[in-house]
């Protein structure tokens, strides 16, 4: 279905299993650096099977010049990697503190101060402190009350959501990790219409073959030469899903070069439609066959990978929420793949696995 238009994915909680926006406001008493306290937000932002990414933020009742703000985590969950915070953990302890540049905070003053990628339970920590000073009383998270069983719903309903798997080899030739997921999608009753420019048929007999699939295509030379742009006019989605780096890290494209293509794709999008719903793929393993030429692939894709969740987290709005998928974590390229590569069978379940985790709460 060729559709332009905006409809919108409405968040209507703060669902931790889905994309979601939870968010946990607590006020705090008798602040080092403020003196009549301050609200601290710890909100998470995505989540998908091995992990999630939170942002915390701090609200300032008086100037504060230089924060560390502690808490507790529930049991299990850790933290593998932070930006903007100087931080350690031990145990279920976990400590951040400012890192000079960021150490201020206005009077009256909302400041997104760090985020992580964590691990374990999304359910908020626990003795949240401030400079030493623990915080005190609970509000509901922003958005409403928490409800951990309701997730994001379609407005207006009873229409297909317009779905475009946007990328290279791996989402088509033939990518056919897009008939699993729509096989998944068609089992849990969610009523999807994948669009594109691009038709092929996989399995099962019957998918959607529509798709922006482009074998070969770097993400960064599609951007800079308008072919992304043509195909989201052309196609506008609600939801676009996007694996869509192979080629540039092959072609060793700096990460910062492939985020700011990432960056155009966002802004044309949402220009075309403010309410789109964003999954970007942290790509699949990169281990070719030596005679391939590429042997620091494997090392490139790390690093790439490492880069998207806080490229992410700077561009995530309410109104048109990016996620994150982990397309990495549990992807064997020895056996998912059939030249270190590109997706097998095998592979095509685990991919259309994590973009189903990431839509079926989003198509609830």
């Amino acid at each position: 279905m060729d559709v332009k238009r905006s409809r919108r994915l409405a968040l209507t909680t703060a669902a931790v299993a889905a994309l979601g926006a939870g968010a946990l406001t607590i006020a705090t008493a008798n602040q080092a650096q403020a003196e009549d306290g301050c609200e601290v937000e710890y909100k998470v932002v995505s989540s998908w099977g091995s992990g999630f990414q939170a942002n915390v933020a701090v609200t300032a009742a008086e100037p504060i010049d230089g924060w560390e703000i502690t808490w507790d985590f529930p049991a299990g969950t850790t933290v593998s990697s932070a930006w903007n915070v100087d931080w350690n953990q031990s145990g279920t302890g976990f400590s951040g503190a400012d890192v000079g540049w960021n150490a201020q905070i206005g009077s009256g003053q909302t400041r997104e101060v760090f985020g992580f990628i964590g691990s374990g339970s999304t359910a908020a920590p626990q003795g949240i402190a401030v400079n030493g000073d623990l915080c005190d009383g609970q509000s509901e998270p922003t958005g409403g009350p928490t409800d951990p069983t309701a997730t994001p719903t379609v407005d207006p309903p009873g229409e297909p959501v317009t779905i475009m798997p946007l990328g290279d080899s791996i989402t088509g030739s033939p990518g056919c990790w897009r008939g699993n997921l729509w096989d998944l999608l068609d089992q849990a009753g969610h009523e999807v219409d994948f669009v594109g420019s691009l038709s092929q048929a996989c399995n099962p007999a019957g998918s959607d073959p529509d798709h922006e699939g482009h074998g070969g295509f770097l993400v960064t030379q599609s951007v800079n030469n308008g072919s992304v742009r043509g195909w989201l006019e052309q196609h506008t989605p609600d939801v676009l899903m996007m694996h869509f780096a192979t080629n540039d890290v092959w072609s060793a494209i700096p990460p910062s070069q492939i985020l700011a293509a990432y960056t155009q794709i966002v802004a044309d999008l949402r220009e075309l439609n403010p309410d789109a719903v964003i999954l970007v793929a942290q790509i699949i393993p990169l281990h070719p066959d030596p005679s391939f030429g590429c042997t620091d692939c494997p090392q490139r894709a790390i690093d790439f990978n490492a880069t998207i969740p806080g490229w992410a987290a700077g561009l995530t709005t309410a109104e048109s929420p990016i996620v994150v998928v982990d397309q990495w974590t549990g992807f064997d390229p020895a056996v998912d793949t059939y030249d270190g590569v590109h997706p097998d069978e095998d592979g095509y379940v685990k991919l259309a696995a994590n973009w189903f985790e990431a839509l079926d709460p989003i198509l609830s």
